[in-house]
Protein backbone atom coordinates (compact mmCIF):
# COMPACT_ATOMS: atom_id res chain seq x y z
CA UNK A 1 0.00 0.00 0.00
CA UNK A 2 2.92 2.30 0.76
CA UNK A 3 4.22 1.71 -2.72
CA UNK A 4 0.85 2.52 -4.28
CA UNK A 5 0.62 5.80 -2.36
CA UNK A 6 4.08 6.79 -3.56
CA UNK A 7 3.15 6.03 -7.18
CA UNK A 8 -0.07 8.06 -6.89
CA UNK A 9 1.83 10.96 -5.29
CA UNK A 10 4.37 10.87 -8.11
CA UNK A 11 1.66 11.00 -10.80
CA UNK A 12 -0.80 13.56 -9.35
CA UNK A 13 1.43 15.25 -6.75
CA UNK A 14 0.90 15.93 -3.06
CA UNK A 15 -0.94 19.23 -3.73
CA UNK A 16 1.16 21.12 -1.22
CA UNK A 17 4.49 22.94 -0.99
CA UNK A 18 5.12 21.75 2.55
CA UNK A 19 8.48 19.88 2.62
CA UNK A 20 8.86 20.50 -1.11
CA UNK A 21 12.47 20.65 -2.38
CA UNK A 22 13.83 24.26 -2.59
CA UNK A 23 10.42 25.94 -3.10
CA UNK A 24 8.62 25.41 0.20
CA UNK A 25 7.00 27.33 3.02
CA UNK A 26 10.31 28.23 4.67
CA UNK A 27 11.94 29.58 1.50
CA UNK A 28 8.82 31.58 0.62
CA UNK A 29 8.71 33.17 4.10
CA UNK A 30 12.32 34.27 3.70
CA UNK A 31 11.34 36.14 0.53
CA UNK A 32 8.43 37.94 2.24
CA UNK A 33 5.41 35.62 2.00
CA UNK A 34 3.19 35.53 5.08
CA UNK A 35 0.87 32.76 6.27
CA UNK A 36 -2.16 34.32 4.52
CA UNK A 37 -0.51 34.28 1.09
CA UNK A 38 0.90 30.76 1.59
CA UNK A 39 -2.60 29.50 2.52
CA UNK A 40 -3.97 31.02 -0.68
CA UNK A 41 -1.29 29.23 -2.70
CA UNK A 42 -2.09 25.94 -0.93
CA UNK A 43 -5.79 26.32 -1.79
CA UNK A 44 -5.07 26.99 -5.48
CA UNK A 45 -2.69 24.02 -5.73
CA UNK A 46 -5.63 21.65 -5.24
CA UNK A 47 -6.84 22.38 -8.80
CA UNK A 48 -3.61 23.38 -10.50
CA UNK A 49 -1.47 21.39 -12.93
CA UNK A 50 1.62 23.61 -12.57
CA UNK A 51 2.88 25.68 -9.65
CA UNK A 52 3.69 28.57 -12.00
CA UNK A 53 -0.06 29.08 -12.48
CA UNK A 54 -0.63 29.96 -8.80
CA UNK A 55 2.15 32.53 -8.51
CA UNK A 56 0.51 35.55 -10.13
CA UNK A 57 -0.93 38.95 -9.24
CA UNK A 58 -4.54 37.72 -9.32
CA UNK A 59 -4.02 35.25 -6.46
CA UNK A 60 -1.41 37.14 -4.45
CA UNK A 61 -2.75 40.65 -5.12
CA UNK A 62 -1.07 43.56 -6.90
CA UNK A 63 -0.34 45.47 -3.70
CA UNK A 64 1.56 42.51 -2.21
CA UNK A 65 3.50 41.93 -5.45
CA UNK A 66 4.52 45.57 -5.76
CA UNK A 67 5.26 46.53 -2.13
CA UNK A 68 6.50 43.28 -0.58
CA UNK A 69 8.04 41.45 -3.56
CA UNK A 70 9.18 44.66 -5.31
CA UNK A 71 7.80 43.76 -8.74
CA UNK A 72 7.06 46.69 -11.04
CA UNK A 73 3.68 47.12 -12.71
CA UNK A 74 5.29 46.77 -16.13
CA UNK A 75 6.68 43.33 -15.23
CA UNK A 76 3.38 42.20 -13.72
CA UNK A 77 1.46 43.07 -16.89
CA UNK A 78 3.73 41.06 -19.18
CA UNK A 79 1.99 38.04 -20.68
CA UNK A 80 5.09 35.85 -20.32
CA UNK A 81 6.02 37.01 -16.82
CA UNK A 82 7.38 34.16 -14.64
CA UNK A 83 7.22 35.16 -10.97
CA UNK A 84 9.22 32.20 -9.68
CA UNK A 85 12.08 33.01 -12.05
CA UNK A 86 11.91 36.66 -10.95
CA UNK A 87 12.15 35.57 -7.31
CA UNK A 88 15.43 33.72 -8.05
CA UNK A 89 14.37 30.09 -8.46
CA UNK A 90 16.02 28.12 -11.28
CA UNK A 91 14.19 26.01 -13.85
CA UNK A 92 15.44 22.84 -12.16
CA UNK A 93 14.06 24.04 -8.80
CA UNK A 94 10.67 24.74 -10.39
CA UNK A 95 10.65 21.33 -12.12
CA UNK A 96 11.37 19.40 -8.91
CA UNK A 97 8.82 21.39 -6.90
CA UNK A 98 6.30 20.88 -9.68
CA UNK A 99 6.64 17.08 -9.59
CA UNK A 100 6.38 17.14 -5.80
CA UNK A 101 3.24 19.33 -5.59
CA UNK A 102 1.41 18.90 -8.93
CA UNK A 103 2.76 15.54 -10.08
CA UNK A 104 4.54 14.30 -13.21
CA UNK A 105 1.29 13.29 -15.03
CA UNK A 106 2.99 10.08 -16.14
CA UNK A 107 4.30 6.79 -14.73
CA UNK A 108 7.64 7.19 -16.49
CA UNK A 109 10.46 7.99 -14.11
CA UNK A 110 8.62 6.76 -11.05
CA UNK A 111 11.13 4.85 -8.87
CA UNK A 112 8.47 2.64 -7.29
CA UNK A 113 7.22 0.88 -10.43
CA UNK A 114 8.95 -1.82 -12.43
CA UNK A 115 9.81 -1.18 -16.08
CA UNK A 116 7.93 -4.28 -17.31
CA UNK A 117 4.69 -2.95 -15.80
CA UNK A 118 4.80 0.45 -17.54
CA UNK A 119 3.01 -0.77 -20.67
CA UNK A 120 -0.16 -1.40 -18.62
CA UNK A 121 -0.49 2.34 -17.95
CA UNK A 122 0.24 3.60 -21.47
CA UNK A 123 -2.11 6.21 -22.93
CA UNK A 124 -3.03 6.86 -26.55
CA UNK A 125 -0.94 10.07 -26.41
CA UNK A 126 2.39 10.62 -24.73
CA UNK A 127 3.27 13.30 -22.23
CA UNK A 128 5.84 15.11 -24.33
CA UNK A 129 7.37 17.03 -21.40
CA UNK A 130 8.23 14.11 -19.09
CA UNK A 131 7.64 10.92 -21.08
CA UNK A 132 7.56 9.38 -24.50
CA UNK A 133 5.56 6.19 -23.94
CA UNK A 134 2.19 5.75 -25.68
CA UNK A 135 0.11 3.09 -27.40
CA UNK A 136 0.99 2.38 -31.03
CA UNK A 137 -1.51 3.45 -33.69
CA UNK A 138 -2.00 -0.14 -34.84
CA UNK A 139 -2.83 -1.31 -31.32
CA UNK A 140 -5.52 1.38 -31.03
CA UNK A 141 -7.01 0.31 -34.37
CA UNK A 142 -7.06 -3.35 -33.27
CA UNK A 143 -8.77 -2.46 -29.98
CA UNK A 144 -11.54 -0.68 -31.91
CA UNK A 145 -11.91 -3.64 -34.28
CA UNK A 146 -12.31 -6.02 -31.33
CA UNK A 147 -15.51 -4.22 -30.33
CA UNK A 148 -16.78 -3.32 -33.84
CA UNK A 149 -18.43 -6.68 -34.53
CA UNK A 150 -20.65 -6.28 -31.46
CA UNK A 151 -21.90 -2.81 -32.45
CA UNK A 152 -24.34 -2.06 -35.29
CA UNK A 153 -23.10 1.47 -35.83
CA UNK A 154 -19.63 2.96 -36.11
CA UNK A 155 -17.27 3.65 -33.20
CA UNK A 156 -16.14 7.24 -32.86
CA UNK A 157 -12.54 7.28 -31.74
CA UNK A 158 -10.07 9.99 -32.74
CA UNK A 159 -6.57 8.61 -33.23
CA UNK A 160 -3.90 11.27 -32.79
CA UNK A 161 -0.64 10.77 -34.66
CA UNK A 162 2.63 12.64 -34.22
CA UNK A 163 3.63 15.59 -36.38
CA UNK A 164 6.28 13.62 -38.24
CA UNK A 165 3.82 10.98 -39.51
CA UNK A 166 4.11 10.62 -43.29
CA UNK A 167 1.37 10.21 -45.90
CA UNK A 168 2.48 6.60 -46.40
CA UNK A 169 1.91 5.91 -42.71
CA UNK A 170 -1.58 7.42 -42.91
CA UNK A 171 -2.40 5.21 -45.92
CA UNK A 172 -1.21 2.17 -43.96
CA UNK A 173 -3.48 3.05 -41.02
CA UNK A 174 -6.53 3.40 -43.27
CA UNK A 175 -5.73 0.15 -45.07
CA UNK A 176 -5.39 -1.72 -41.75
CA UNK A 177 -8.73 -0.28 -40.60
CA UNK A 178 -10.42 -1.46 -43.80
CA UNK A 179 -8.91 -4.93 -43.52
CA UNK A 180 -10.16 -5.26 -39.92
CA UNK A 181 -13.69 -4.22 -40.93
CA UNK A 182 -13.94 -0.84 -39.19
CA UNK A 183 -16.85 1.31 -40.34
CA UNK A 184 -15.15 4.61 -39.63
CA UNK A 185 -11.88 6.00 -38.34
CA UNK A 186 -10.71 9.54 -37.61
CA UNK A 187 -7.01 10.44 -37.73
CA UNK A 188 -5.66 13.81 -36.62
CA UNK A 189 -2.17 15.18 -36.15
CA UNK A 190 -1.21 16.35 -32.67
CA UNK A 191 -1.58 20.12 -32.41
CA UNK A 192 -3.34 20.42 -35.77
CA UNK A 193 -6.15 22.41 -34.11
CA UNK A 194 -5.73 25.19 -31.56
CA UNK A 195 -8.85 23.93 -29.81
CA UNK A 196 -7.48 20.38 -29.67
CA UNK A 197 -7.14 19.24 -26.05
CA UNK A 198 -4.25 16.97 -26.97
CA UNK A 199 -2.17 19.87 -28.23
CA UNK A 200 1.56 19.46 -27.78
CA UNK A 201 2.76 20.47 -24.32
CA UNK A 202 5.89 22.57 -24.19
CA UNK A 203 8.31 22.63 -21.29
CA UNK A 204 8.67 26.31 -20.46
CA UNK A 205 12.18 25.72 -19.21
CA UNK A 206 13.28 25.43 -22.85
CA UNK A 207 12.35 29.05 -23.40
CA UNK A 208 14.89 30.39 -20.94
CA UNK A 209 18.01 28.73 -22.32
CA UNK A 210 21.22 30.68 -22.75
CA UNK A 211 22.31 31.94 -26.18
CA UNK A 212 24.94 29.20 -26.50
CA UNK A 213 22.41 26.45 -25.82
CA UNK A 214 19.98 28.10 -28.24
CA UNK A 215 22.59 28.04 -31.03
CA UNK A 216 23.34 24.38 -30.37
CA UNK A 217 19.64 23.51 -30.35
CA UNK A 218 19.00 25.15 -33.74
CA UNK A 219 19.73 21.77 -35.35
CA UNK A 220 16.68 20.34 -33.61
CA UNK A 221 13.10 20.99 -34.64
CA UNK A 222 11.88 24.25 -33.14
CA UNK A 223 8.51 23.88 -31.46
CA UNK A 224 6.65 27.05 -30.63
CA UNK A 225 3.72 27.05 -28.30
CA UNK A 226 0.86 29.12 -29.62
CA UNK A 227 -1.09 31.17 -27.14
CA UNK A 228 -4.67 32.21 -27.72
CA UNK A 229 -5.24 35.73 -26.41
CA UNK A 230 -8.66 37.34 -26.51
CA UNK A 231 -8.40 41.08 -26.88
CA UNK A 232 -11.25 43.51 -27.31
CA UNK A 233 -10.11 46.26 -29.67
CA UNK A 234 -12.30 49.33 -30.07
CA UNK A 235 -12.59 49.95 -33.80
CA UNK A 236 -13.16 53.40 -35.18
CA UNK A 237 -15.90 54.06 -37.70
CA UNK A 238 -14.66 53.85 -41.28
CA UNK A 239 -16.77 56.35 -43.18
CA UNK A 240 -17.50 56.15 -46.87
CA UNK A 241 -16.01 58.62 -49.37
CA UNK A 242 -18.24 61.57 -50.30
CA UNK A 243 -18.53 60.31 -53.88
CA UNK A 244 -18.98 56.55 -53.96
CA UNK A 245 -20.24 53.87 -56.26
CA UNK A 246 -23.15 51.52 -55.74
CA UNK A 247 -26.31 50.37 -57.46
CA UNK A 248 -30.08 50.74 -57.20
CA UNK A 249 -32.39 47.73 -57.39
CA UNK A 250 -36.13 48.15 -57.94
CA UNK A 251 -38.42 45.23 -57.20
CA UNK A 252 -41.95 44.32 -56.16
CA UNK A 253 -42.31 42.04 -53.13
CA UNK A 254 -45.84 40.71 -52.79
CA UNK A 255 -47.07 43.67 -54.84
CA UNK A 256 -45.22 46.27 -52.71
CA UNK A 257 -42.60 48.34 -54.51
CA UNK A 258 -39.15 48.41 -52.87
CA UNK A 259 -36.10 50.45 -53.86
CA UNK A 260 -32.73 49.25 -52.49
CA UNK A 261 -29.72 51.54 -52.87
CA UNK A 262 -26.18 50.55 -51.81
CA UNK A 263 -22.98 52.50 -51.19
CA UNK A 264 -19.52 50.97 -51.51
CA UNK A 265 -15.96 51.67 -50.45
CA UNK A 266 -13.22 52.07 -53.06
CA UNK A 267 -12.31 48.37 -52.67
CA UNK A 268 -15.87 47.28 -53.55
CA UNK A 269 -17.03 46.33 -50.03
CA UNK A 270 -20.50 47.48 -49.05
CA UNK A 271 -20.69 50.30 -46.50
CA UNK A 272 -24.29 51.49 -46.46
CA UNK A 273 -27.81 50.71 -47.67
CA UNK A 274 -30.94 52.80 -48.25
CA UNK A 275 -34.44 51.31 -48.31
CA UNK A 276 -37.39 53.19 -49.79
CA UNK A 277 -40.93 51.82 -49.86
CA UNK A 278 -43.48 53.13 -52.36
CA UNK A 279 -46.99 54.13 -51.24
CA UNK A 280 -46.52 52.87 -47.68
CA UNK A 281 -47.52 54.55 -44.47
CA UNK A 282 -45.24 57.10 -42.82
CA UNK A 283 -44.58 54.84 -39.81
CA UNK A 284 -43.53 51.82 -41.88
CA UNK A 285 -41.35 53.89 -44.22
CA UNK A 286 -39.65 55.63 -41.29
CA UNK A 287 -39.05 52.29 -39.58
CA UNK A 288 -37.39 50.84 -42.72
CA UNK A 289 -35.33 54.00 -43.16
CA UNK A 290 -33.98 53.88 -39.61
CA UNK A 291 -33.36 50.13 -39.93
CA UNK A 292 -31.20 50.84 -42.99
CA UNK A 293 -29.27 53.52 -41.05
CA UNK A 294 -28.60 51.07 -38.20
CA UNK A 295 -27.31 48.43 -40.66
CA UNK A 296 -25.12 51.04 -42.39
CA UNK A 297 -23.52 52.16 -39.12
CA UNK A 298 -22.83 48.54 -38.19
CA UNK A 299 -21.15 47.89 -41.55
CA UNK A 300 -18.97 50.98 -41.14
CA UNK A 301 -17.87 49.79 -37.68
CA UNK A 302 -16.73 46.46 -39.11
CA UNK A 303 -19.70 44.14 -38.57
CA UNK A 304 -19.41 41.48 -41.32
CA UNK A 305 -22.22 41.39 -43.86
CA UNK A 306 -22.35 37.59 -43.31
CA UNK A 307 -23.63 38.15 -39.76
CA UNK A 308 -26.53 40.28 -40.99
CA UNK A 309 -27.36 37.79 -43.75
CA UNK A 310 -27.46 34.85 -41.32
CA UNK A 311 -29.56 36.86 -38.86
CA UNK A 312 -32.21 38.35 -41.17
CA UNK A 313 -32.74 35.86 -44.00
CA UNK A 314 -35.85 33.65 -43.72
CA UNK A 315 -37.61 36.13 -41.42
CA UNK A 316 -41.35 35.83 -42.05
CA UNK A 317 -43.88 38.67 -41.97
CA UNK A 318 -46.04 40.64 -44.41
CA UNK A 319 -45.58 41.94 -47.05
CA UNK A 320 -44.23 38.73 -48.57
CA UNK A 321 -44.66 36.64 -51.69
CA UNK A 322 -43.45 36.63 -55.29
CA UNK A 323 -40.65 39.02 -56.26
CA UNK A 324 -40.79 40.85 -59.60
CA UNK A 325 -37.96 42.83 -61.15
CA UNK A 326 -35.03 40.91 -59.67
CA UNK A 327 -33.02 38.58 -61.89
CA UNK A 328 -31.97 36.18 -59.09
CA UNK A 329 -34.63 36.28 -56.36
CA UNK A 330 -38.15 35.19 -57.24
CA UNK A 331 -39.85 34.81 -53.84
CA UNK A 332 -39.26 36.22 -50.34
CA UNK A 333 -40.79 35.62 -46.92
CA UNK A 334 -40.54 39.32 -45.99
CA UNK A 335 -39.07 42.64 -47.13
CA UNK A 336 -36.06 42.09 -44.81
CA UNK A 337 -35.58 38.57 -46.19
CA UNK A 338 -35.57 39.94 -49.76
CA UNK A 339 -33.09 42.74 -48.96
CA UNK A 340 -30.48 40.48 -47.38
CA UNK A 341 -30.91 37.79 -50.02
CA UNK A 342 -30.13 40.46 -52.63
CA UNK A 343 -27.07 41.69 -50.68
CA UNK A 344 -25.83 38.12 -50.14
CA UNK A 345 -26.06 37.27 -53.83
CA UNK A 346 -24.51 40.59 -54.94
CA UNK A 347 -21.67 41.01 -52.44
CA UNK A 348 -21.01 37.55 -50.97
CA UNK A 349 -21.62 35.38 -54.02
CA UNK A 350 -24.07 33.23 -52.07
CA UNK A 351 -26.16 32.13 -55.03
CA UNK A 352 -27.79 29.42 -52.92
CA UNK A 353 -29.97 32.17 -51.39
CA UNK A 354 -31.24 33.09 -54.86
CA UNK A 355 -33.65 31.14 -57.02
CA UNK A 356 -31.96 31.65 -60.40
CA UNK A 357 -28.35 30.65 -61.02
CA UNK A 358 -25.85 33.30 -62.02
CA UNK A 359 -25.01 33.61 -65.71
CA UNK A 360 -21.72 31.73 -65.17
CA UNK A 361 -22.58 29.68 -62.10
CA UNK A 362 -23.85 26.50 -63.74
CA UNK A 363 -21.83 23.27 -63.34
CA UNK A 364 -21.58 22.79 -67.12
CA UNK A 365 -20.52 26.37 -67.84
CA UNK A 366 -17.16 26.73 -69.59
CA UNK A 367 -16.75 30.48 -69.00
CA UNK A 368 -15.38 33.10 -71.34
CA UNK A 369 -11.66 32.50 -70.91
CA UNK A 370 -8.85 34.44 -69.26
CA UNK A 371 -9.62 37.64 -71.18
CA UNK A 372 -13.06 37.92 -69.61
CA UNK A 373 -11.62 37.24 -66.13
CA UNK A 374 -9.14 40.10 -66.60
CA UNK A 375 -11.91 42.42 -67.74
CA UNK A 376 -14.02 41.50 -64.68
CA UNK A 377 -11.08 42.19 -62.35
CA UNK A 378 -10.60 45.57 -64.02
CA UNK A 379 -14.31 46.34 -63.74
CA UNK A 380 -14.42 45.57 -59.99
CA UNK A 381 -12.22 48.60 -59.29
CA UNK A 382 -14.36 50.93 -61.40
CA UNK A 383 -17.93 49.63 -61.26
CA UNK A 384 -20.15 48.64 -58.37
CA UNK A 385 -19.47 45.05 -57.36
CA UNK A 386 -23.17 44.44 -56.73
CA UNK A 387 -24.12 45.77 -60.17
CA UNK A 388 -21.87 43.34 -62.08
CA UNK A 389 -23.08 40.21 -60.25
CA UNK A 390 -25.02 39.04 -63.32
CA UNK A 391 -25.24 39.97 -67.00
CA UNK A 392 -25.69 43.68 -66.31
CA UNK A 393 -22.20 44.60 -67.49
CA UNK A 394 -21.12 44.77 -71.13
CA UNK A 395 -17.56 45.48 -72.26
CA UNK A 396 -17.28 47.71 -75.33
CA UNK A 397 -14.20 47.93 -77.54
CA UNK A 398 -13.55 51.54 -78.81
CA UNK A 399 -12.76 50.19 -82.28
CA UNK A 400 -16.01 48.26 -82.31
CA UNK A 401 -17.85 51.40 -81.22
CA UNK A 402 -16.39 53.40 -84.12
CA UNK A 403 -17.23 50.63 -86.59
CA UNK A 404 -20.75 50.41 -85.20
CA UNK A 405 -21.18 54.17 -85.55
CA UNK A 406 -20.00 54.13 -89.20
CA UNK A 407 -22.28 51.17 -89.95
CA UNK A 408 -25.22 53.01 -88.42
CA UNK A 409 -24.49 56.05 -90.59
CA UNK A 410 -24.30 53.89 -93.72
CA UNK A 411 -27.55 52.16 -92.78
CA UNK A 412 -29.21 55.54 -92.27
CA UNK A 413 -28.00 56.76 -95.67
CA UNK A 414 -29.19 53.54 -97.31
CA UNK A 415 -32.62 53.92 -95.72
CA UNK A 416 -32.86 57.51 -96.90
CA UNK A 417 -31.84 56.43 -100.39
CA UNK A 418 -34.47 53.66 -100.43
CA UNK A 419 -37.10 56.10 -99.24
CA UNK A 420 -36.11 58.59 -101.94
CA UNK A 421 -36.35 55.92 -104.66
CA UNK A 422 -39.75 54.74 -103.42
CA UNK A 423 -41.09 58.29 -103.29
CA UNK A 424 -39.68 58.98 -106.77
CA UNK A 425 -41.28 55.85 -108.22
CA UNK A 426 -44.61 56.67 -106.61
CA UNK A 427 -44.51 60.22 -107.96
CA UNK A 428 -43.57 58.99 -111.43
CA UNK A 429 -46.49 56.57 -111.39
CA UNK A 430 -48.92 59.33 -110.46
CA UNK A 431 -47.60 61.57 -113.21
CA UNK A 432 -47.78 58.72 -115.74
CA UNK A 433 -51.39 57.89 -114.83
CA UNK A 434 -52.44 61.55 -114.98
CA UNK A 435 -50.70 62.02 -118.33
CA UNK A 436 -52.32 58.94 -119.77
CA UNK A 437 -55.75 60.11 -118.62
CA UNK A 438 -55.23 63.59 -119.99
CA UNK A 439 -53.93 62.12 -123.27
CA UNK A 440 -56.94 59.82 -123.64
CA UNK A 441 -59.38 62.55 -122.64
CA UNK A 442 -60.73 60.60 -119.66
CA UNK A 443 -62.80 62.59 -117.15
CA UNK A 444 -64.49 61.27 -114.01
CA UNK A 445 -68.22 61.65 -113.43
CA UNK A 446 -67.82 62.86 -109.83
CA UNK A 447 -69.98 60.15 -108.24
CA UNK A 448 -68.78 57.39 -105.88
CA UNK A 449 -68.67 53.75 -106.86
CA UNK A 450 -71.23 51.64 -105.02
CA UNK A 451 -68.70 48.78 -104.47
CA UNK A 452 -65.31 50.34 -103.68
CA UNK A 453 -66.40 53.87 -102.80
CA UNK A 454 -63.79 55.57 -105.03
CA UNK A 455 -64.74 58.56 -107.21
CA UNK A 456 -63.36 56.95 -110.32
CA UNK A 457 -66.49 56.46 -112.44
CA UNK A 458 -65.75 57.20 -116.10
CA UNK A 459 -67.93 57.34 -119.21
CA UNK A 460 -66.52 55.36 -122.08
CA UNK A 461 -68.67 55.18 -125.17
CA UNK A 462 -71.84 55.79 -123.18
CA UNK A 463 -70.79 53.02 -120.71
CA UNK A 464 -70.23 54.16 -117.10
CA UNK A 465 -67.74 51.93 -115.21
CA UNK A 466 -65.42 52.19 -112.21
CA UNK A 467 -61.79 52.74 -113.16
CA UNK A 468 -60.68 51.22 -109.80
CA UNK A 469 -62.70 48.04 -109.32
CA UNK A 470 -64.07 47.67 -112.91
CA UNK A 471 -67.77 47.51 -112.00
CA UNK A 472 -70.23 48.61 -114.69
CA UNK A 473 -72.67 51.02 -113.12
CA UNK A 474 -74.99 51.97 -116.00
CA UNK A 475 -75.31 51.03 -119.58
CA UNK A 476 -76.54 53.98 -121.60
Amino acid sequence: KDQINKIVSYVIGKKTLSNSPVINHQSLKRIGFNDEKINKIEQELENSLDIRFVFNKYILGEVFCKKILGISEKELNKLDFNMLEYLGFSNEDVKNANIFSCGASTMEGCPDIQLKHLSIFDFSNSNSTRGNRCLSIESQIRMISAAQSFISGSIYKVIHVSNDTTITDIEKFYLTSWELGLKTITIKRLGSKLSNQSKLNIDLSDVNKSEENTINDNKKTNIIEERIIERVVARERLKLPDRRKGYTQKALVGGHKVYLRTGEYDDGNIGEIFIDMHKEGASFRSLMNNFAIAISIGLQYGVPLEEYVDAFTFTRFEPAGPVEGNSSIKIATSIIDYIFRELAVSYLGRHELGHVDGWDNLPDSIGQGNETEKLLQLAESKVSQGFIRSSNLYFLNPDDQRKEKVNKEFDHIAKLNDKYLKDKNRLDNKITKKTSRDTLGISYEGNACMDCGNFTLVNKNNLISCDTCGRIVENL
